[in-house]
């Protein structure tokens, strides 16, 4: 069997982008033998330079980059790819660009497939939404976002298997952000105060540097929309139920917020909330997703120790799936963080694409 060659469009070359390109590399000669696909990237860009693959240049990338970028529009990109007759190409988005996302009708009217880390376009409007995937069916195009959810494992795959055989999910919950399972699965076990953890959580590198989404719930609120849409509701952002952890502080200490507030003003309250724990509960803050009530709510709850979610340790994630055929007994999916996250990010990217490469493949063998 020939090789096929995949061309890869590479949006972002940070720390996920980076490590995607240095994983193929790796890996190129196994792709090529055992999967008899042979992954190429004819452009990186970053936000406003790209590289144009150039012959008898050398496969160095990052030099080529630094010397040989240029300045770009995805009008270039779309251009270039025609101009050069590039096939079986996959756009591969590593950004968090809102401004990118715009361009993926296009992008796929133009016949490429898209893989993305960027969550940008599955938590947009819900007509932007439907509208790709409209282009999508209409152009026989391809968009898998695995790592939008679930960076460790394959979250959204396992969802959406249930949900197309038939199976009639009730119900998903479960901690769905790393960084706040990490300061409160500490702050239950330790005696430890609130404010504390978050600041070492911040020095470890647990915490985003621009953490406001992640304290107010909009982070766990962004991964509920997700999983509901997948699910079958059409719902917006505006839909999801947020209970903020900014909540449970003082008027005093909201007043006194800076960023996202003044941590050791809510020291006090986040105690009492520890001490009104009965013996075998913990703080847990989840995402909900019931559909028979068509709810979706981000929460602060007391939780069992003995549950999936109450026995969560470090910076660890979990759901629980709840079909009508289980019951009371859902179907539990834990994530593991103890990799390094833009490796693990780049590695799901890869796994996506991969999949993207082998759909194609098998296109190209009907047409044979």
């Amino acid at each position: 069997m020939s090789t096929l060659r995949i061309n890869l469009i590479l949006f972002g070359i940070g720390n996920v982008g980076s490590a995607l390109i240095n994983q193929i590399f790796e890996s190129q000669q196994f792709f090529q033998e055992k999967k008899n696909i042979d992954l190429r990237f004819p452009i990186i860009t970053n936000s406003s330079l790209a590289f144009f693959e150039k012959e008898g240049v050398k496969n160095a990338w990052e030099s080529n980059f630094d010397q040989l970028a240029i300045p770009f529009t995805i009008d270039d990109i779309i251009d270039y790819a025609k101009r050069k007759q590039l096939e079986n190409v996959i756009v591969v988005d590593a950004t968090a660009s809102a401004d990118l996302v715009r361009q993926y009708i296009p992008i796929i009217q133009n016949g490429f497939d898209i893989v993305a880390a960027n969550k940008n376009a599955n938590i947009a409007h819900i007509d932007f939404y439907r509208e790709i995937r409209r282009n999508l069916k209409k152009f026989d195009k391809s968009f898998l976002y695995e790592t939008n959810f679930e960076a460790a494992i394959p979250a959204l795959q396992i969802v959406n298997d249930l949900y197309y055989s038939g199976e009639k999910i009730t119900k998903i919950k479960g901690v769905f952000s790393e960084s706040l399972s990490y300061i409160l699965n500490r702050f239950g076990s330790e005696e430890v105060s609130f404010s504390t953890i978050v600041q070492e959580a911040k020095k470890n590198g647990l915490l985003p540097k621009e953490s406001k989404e992640e304290f107010s719930g909009v982070s766990v609120a962004k991964k509920v929309l997700l999983l509901a849409r997948e699910l079958g509701c059409n719902v917006n952002l505006s839909d999801v139920k947020i209970n903020p952890l900014l909540q449970f502080c003082s008027e005093r200490a909201a007043a006194k917020s800076k960023f996202p507030f003044d941590l050791e003003a809510v020291d006090g309250v986040f105690r009492e909330k520890k001490n009104d724990q009965k013996q075998y509960e913990v703080l847990r803050y989840i995402g909900e997703i019931s559909i028979p009530d068509n709810k979706l709510e981000v929460k602060l709850i007391s939780e069992t120790i003995y549950s999936a979610i109450g026995q969560l340790k470090g910076a660890s994630t979990v759901f629980e799936i709840y079909t009508e055929a289980r019951g009371d007994l859902p179907i539990v999916v834990n994530g593991d963080h103890s990799g390094k996250k833009a490796e693990t990010i780049a590695r799901g990217l890869l796994s996506d694409i991969l999949k993207v490469s082998e759909k194609i493949k098998t296109k190209e063998t009907i047409w044979l």
